[in-house]
């Protein structure tokens, strides 16, 4: 690839059909003031597209998002449910949004691109509440089948895209802390490493820093995953033309990049997100 609110009722019910050790799962709470939280909500409120009310996004990344969004429709199909609820998108970053309140692919206007904001690149898609446990454990089980073994540890499918832009998150209400959290971590099942994400940013640090470009503080790393609260670290939908598109040197079929993409621009799912749109 070129270089490219939580549900109040939703998360009473999940902890409470939770098991107590997801409950209990120690830490420290998100920061943030009631200001800071209000503004944050209500970009979660402006990226959920047409998503039914009853339902709580998540989001999932590991490289390019372009073939991973295929990947969660199938299993969306494999649920019968219908519509679909997976776009792709940017999150992670402690930047949160950019210039004019946008965070685009690159290309753009300065101080609006995802990476530079901290952001990787995810595909959200959606929980339905009554179900949360069952939508999860597919959807993570989709996740960790997306990776290879290696002498090194579980690597991407795509290791040619290197950098934080590229980092495996996970993205869930109350992150690390969540209710959902068991779920993933019993479909984790080559044993990578899940840390509690607070938020990629690039600070200037050590020799390295001093005497170069700022570095990254959540680097892609190889066996590790980052787990974020979507409380904190909202999703950002990414540009019409990164949604449903050809995987990195395989063709998808036209009901997927043509109909499907059709079908989501004409329900809301998806749409302009003020950052340019470019022809491929």
């Amino acid at each position: 690839m070129v270089p490219v609110p939580v549900v109040a009722a939703a998360l009473s019910l999940a902890l409470a059909l939770a098991p107590a050790a997801a409950r209990a799962d120690p830490g420290p709470g998100a920061p943030g003031d009631a200001s800071t939280k209000s503004a944050l909500a209500s970009v979660v409120a402006g990226n959920r597209g047409a998503l039914p009310a009853d339902t709580t996004p998540v989001y999932f990344g590991n490289g390019c998002f372009w073939g991973r969004q295929k990947d969660f429709v199938d299993t969306e199909q494999a649920l019968g449910r219908g519509a679909v609820s997976a776009v792709v998108g940017y999150a992670g970053g402690e930047g949160g949004a950019g210039s004019a309140g946008k965070v685009c692919y690159y290309y753009s206007q300065p101080g609006t691109v995802y990476e530079k904001l901290g952001h990787a690149e995810v595909v959200q898609v959606a929980v339905r509440n009554e179900r949360a446990a069952e939508d999860t454990r597919a959807f993570a089980r989709t996740y960790f089948s997306q990776f290879k073994r290696t002498p090194l540890g579980m690597i991407r499918l795509d290791p040619q895209d290197a950098g934080p832009g590229y980092r495996n998150v996970i993205g869930l209400p109350g992150g690390i802390r969540s209710p959902l959290m068991e779920v993933v971590r019993e479909e984790n099942v080559n044993g990578m490493r899940l840390v509690e994400g607070r938020g990629n940013a690039y600070e200037k640090r050590g020799v390295l820093g001093a005497l170069g470009s700022p570095l990254p503080r959540e680097d892609d790393a190889v066996n590790t995953v980052y787990v974020m609260d979507t409380d904190a670290f909202p999703f950002y939908r990414a540009e019409n033309y990164h949604q449903f598109h050809n995987g990195i040197g395989k063709a998808f079929p036209a009901a997927y990049t043509r109909d499907l993409k059709r079908q989501s621009l004409e329900s809301g799912l998806i749409g302009e997100t003020g950052c340019p749109e470019l022809p491929f």
